[in-house]
């Protein structure tokens, strides 16, 4: 549109409200003008009831920005003379600079809109790559505010993003260490190499995959496509104080409420098949004994959904990996010695009044574990563990 605010009549009562001053003299805006707190939530209410007969059917529309969809070209062509009567008919000007025309893709909304889906703007990426080490609260705060804008398409994000997160609770301290380093590098790769999302198909039956760990729940939103289930949305979260001493089944249905909670535009009057890994939410319904918690939270999906909850291996679900840390495993630190430096350390636990104790009388329940690897020919030490 071209100056979308300015092709709306302002009220002729209201006018006067809209008064400003110059050197020139005193001026009143006829037509809604930029800044007030209402113009956008009026200009979106006046293009809905403009477009309404064609609002979901081929047509989405934020403000002034107005995206036309179609199966086929013929179909599209039809579309945009649909678009065009109404915007003549209602006096509304766009701008040709501003238009794109059969695109089989285009950005929209900070996002690239395509035949096969959804996914972040390469723009934006570029951004992400060029992203420095943070430095100060205010900083944390906007790249924690760009990964939340784009959660949905990154699996496992609020276990990636924990280390930085937890820092965003310190107002009067910045501090910086190789862990938030360590996780601001994984979201950075994570970011820059997202998933491609399917378009939501209401016609098509949803499935939800939760999964709870004792930080994180997780839950991947997918549809049934004809080449298998495509993932829509994901989402996970960090436990938040008392929930973290909740019972494993009380994590478990944390997560299936907060994916219903998440996706609600999605899943209301749609058929959903849940997913879990925790076999004794199958029978959630027919359970005697709920305490009321648990009883909220079932009144929740009754009331508003129409699901079927599953029993899915933890090994076979997709969610498990959204809520799981990375696998930590011993750490072998080889390293080049110098004899004479090999020497000294032996020299020095005999003499040493703790360590020569423990040598030649250890405690009971002090337990020896081979703690060195010797190879002369290449002169490397290897430190396998320790006492």
């Amino acid at each position: 549109m071209r100056r979308g605010y300015h092709q709306i009549r302002g009220a002729v009562e209201d006018c006067h409200k809209t008064a400003f001053r110059t050197r020139y003299g005193s001026y009143e805006y006829l037509v809604m003008p930029f800044g007030l707190t209402n113009v956008p939530s009026t200009f979106q209410m006046t293009m809905n009831d403009i477009f309404r007969e064609l609002l979901d059917k081929c047509v989405i529309i934020y403000l002034d920005d107005i995206l036309i969809y179609s199966r086929s070209r013929e179909q599209h062509l039809r579309d945009l003379d649909a678009v065009f009567t109404l915007l003549h008919k209602n006096r509304l000007i766009t701008k040709g600079s501003k238009c794109d025309f059969l695109k089989q893709e285009l950005e929209f909304l900070g996002h690239v809109v395509s035949t096969e889906g959804v996914k972040i703007d390469p723009k934006k990426i570029k951004t992400i790559q060029e992203w420095k080490p943070l430095t100060n609260l205010k900083e944390l705060q906007g790249f924690q505010g760009f990964v939340n804008y784009v959660r949905r398409f990154i699996p496992n994000i609020a276990r990636l993003s924990a280390p930085l997160t937890d820092r965003l609770k310190d107002h009067n301290c910045f501090w910086w260490g190789e862990k938030q380093q360590a996780a601001f590098d994984q979201l950075k790769i994570a970011l820059t190499s997202p998933p491609v999302l399917r378009i939501s198909d209401p016609d098509r039956p949803y499935e939800v995959v939760t999964n709870a760990s004792d930080i994180a729940i997780g839950a991947v939103l997918l549809l049934d496509f004809d080449d298998g289930l495509q993932p829509v949305a994901y989402e996970s979260r960090k436990l938040q104080g008392a929930q973290k001493n909740y019972t494993v089944h009380d994590k478990e249905m944390l997560a299936i409420v907060h994916a219903f909670k998440t996706w609600r535009c999605y899943l209301t009057g749609a058929d959903v098949t849940v997913r879990t890994d925790h076999k004794s939410l199958q029978y959630l319904r027919a359970q005697p004994n709920l305490n009321p918690r648990q009883i909220r939270w079932l009144d929740f999906l009754e009331s508003n959904f129409h699901y079927t909850i599953t029993y899915k291996r933890g090994a076979n679900n997709i969610a498990d990996a959204l809520t799981r840390p990375t696998a930590h495993t011993a750490a072998i630190l080889v390293a080049q010695t110098n004899p004479l430096l090999t020497g000294l350390f032996t020299h020095s636990y005999k003499i040493d009044p703790f360590f020569r104790s423990a040598i030649h009388q250890p405690p009971p329940d002090l337990i020896l574990i081979s703690a060195r690897a010797w190879n002369h020919a290449s002169q490397k030490y290897v430190h396998l563990n320790i006492i």
